[in-house]
């Protein structure tokens, strides 16, 4: 798959996820939801940060400007998924907080897919978007799995604080025994 493939297959994922939490059972199956929510859409916060946001910064005519709308909606849906990994089963805020994040992810969604992925497609050739494709495939097994709001979200200061905050968001998780993707 090239890079947009992946983001639109993540994004798809990442609704389905919202399906599962509405579908859940019980407190611990829509806890465990939540747990599979915050780290699939950490992850993939930070490989578009590292990867993608900054191939569109310098590609675009005014990638500097668009970049910083996309992270600013980044940082807003990373403070929201910190809210949401801090609570516990059953805690009554859960259901609020996940309506907050489907909200702001839709808008997100939408607003890359109408308009940001295609400049991507017009501005990137496809060996370029095949070869960054490959290079976010693989770079999901080491992304953070934690939302990270207060950290750098631009090189150089995201490549060296990625590669840490995700050694600590795994230890975490397996601390925690949290679902490995």
């Amino acid at each position: 798959m090239d890079a947009l493939e992946v983001l639109v297959h993540d994004h798809r994922m990442v609704e389905q996820l919202f399906r599962n939490y509405h579908a859940a059972a019980s407190d611990k199956q829509r806890r465990a939801v939540v747990e599979l929510m915050v780290r699939e859409l950490s992850k993939h916060a930070a490989l578009e940060e590292m990867f993608v946001y900054p191939l569109a910064r310098n590609a675009f005519p005014d990638g500097a400007e668009e970049i910083d709308e996309q992270l600013e909606e980044h940082r807003a849906v990373k403070r929201t998924l910190l809210a949401l990994d801090r609570l516990s089963e059953g805690d009554e805020r859960t259901d609020d907080l996940v309506e907050q994040l489907r909200q702001e992810v839709e808008e997100h969604v939408r607003e890359e897919e109408q308009q940001f992925l295609p400049r991507l497609r017009e501005w990137v050739s496809q060996r370029e978007l095949d070869r960054l494709g490959e290079l976010l495939t693989k770079a999901k097994q080491t992304a953070p799995t934690r939302p990270h709001p207060h950290a750098p979200d631009h090189p150089p200061g995201l490549t060296l604080a990625a590669p840490v905050a995700a050694a600590y968001d795994r230890f975490r998780d397996r601390l925690q025994q949290r679902p490995r993707t």
